[in-house]
């Protein structure tokens, strides 16, 4: 699940949690949830089996990217690039920097931006443990034409990329 800090905080972490886990959830995003400050909400989570993932981005300061990858569950969340979601041409510098900069038992996985098999294996290659796909997603699904066989299609397309890029 992602989500923002305001709707846990109104239910309560505890509750939030239980709910979260009697539902089959593994795993939260809280991207307006610093990690310096989410240590109540890490413990309930802990509590539930639920992991409680961070974002890194490749603007994100030594001393919080070692805070991160110390309090990690699940995987760290590498986010590609600064901005809004959504499919971009290439993958920048800063993203491979940043993936190299992760050192880290915690699987490391990047979005933001990804669209195509091409970037999810140049992903991979720069080491990455896995690629987030979310917006190309939505977008054949907001088309409405072809849904099925244009999803379909995406998913094999990154899966042979990735498949490529860790060659």
């Amino acid at each position: 699940v992602m989500t923002y800090y305001n709707l846990i905080f109104r239910r309560g972490h505890e509750r939030f949690a239980e709910d979260c886990a009697s539902s089959g959830i593994s795993g939260i995003i809280v991207p307006d949830l610093p990690p310096e400050e989410s240590g109540e909400l890490a413990a309930v989570c802990r509590k539930h089996d639920i992991d409680l993932i961070y974002l890194a981005a490749p603007t994100t300061a030594g001393a919080r990217l070692s805070h991160i990858t110390a309090h990690a569950s699940g995987f760290i969340y590498l986010v590609a690039r600064l901005g809004v979601t959504g499919a971009r041409a290439d993958i920048a510098d800063s993203t491979k920097e940043l993936i190299g900069r992760v050192r880290t038992a915690t699987p490391k996985a990047v979005g933001f931006g990804i669209s195509n098999g091409r970037q999810a294996g140049e992903i991979i290659r720069a080491g990455a443990d896995g690629v987030i796909v979310g917006s190309a997603f939505v977008d054949i699904i907001a088309k409405g034409v072809d849904v099925e066989q244009k999803l379909e299609a995406l998913a094999r397309e990154l899966k042979e990329g990735i498949r490529v890029g860790r060659r």
